[in-house]
C-alpha cells in the first residue's frame, strides 16, 4: 500500500523551511539522517521547478511503495530534462541532481500530460 506523506502544490515564493518542517513531521519515524537525504532532495528537486520552469508544479513524497524506502515525485510544466551537473544560472549552480544522484537509489524523469514531466528519486531509508 503505498501513502502520501506529502502532497502539495509548488508556488513561486514558497517557503523551503516550512517545507522542510512538513516533511520533517510527515516523516517523524524515520532516523535523523534518512530524514536529512530526503529533505536534501525535495529542496534540490523542489528548487529545480522553482528556478527553472514556470515556477508552479507538484510535490508528492510516497512511502510505502518499496520497503525501507522513500519515493519523491516533482511535477512540472516544463517537457526540459533536469541536466546532471549543468546550470543556466552560473558555475556556482547545476549541482542539484548531482546532490540528488549521490542521495538516492535511483533518480529520473518521465512525461507527465501533454507538457510536462515528472522528475522522481528514491531514497533509501531503510534501518529506520
Amino acid at each position: 500500500m503505498t501513502a502520501h506523506a506529502v502532497d502539495l502544490p509548488l508556488r513561486a515564493g514558497m517557503s523551503m523551511a516550512s517545507l522542510r518542517l512538513d516533511l520533517a513531521a510527515a516523516l517523524s519515524d524515520l532516523g535523523e539522517d534518512h530524514l536529512y537525504d530526503v529533505q536534501l532532495v525535495v529542496t534540490e528537486l523542489v528548487a529545480n521547478v522553482l528556478d527553472h520552469t514556470s515556477s508552479t508544479g507538484h510535490l508528492r513524497v510516497l512511502r510505502g511503495q518499496e520497503p525501507g524506502a522513500v519515493m519523491v515525485e516533482v511535477d512540472d510544466e516544463s517537457v526540459v530534462r533536469p541536466v546532471y551537473g549543468r546550470s543556466r544560472l552560473g558555475e556556482t549552480r547545476g549541482r542539484g541532481i548531482v546532490v540528488v544522484d549521490d542521495l538516492s537509489r535511483e533518480w529520473g524523469c518521465r512525461p507527465c500530460g501533454a507538457s510536462g514531466k515528472t522528475v522522481f528519486a528514491l531514497v533509501e531509508c531503510a534501518g529506520t
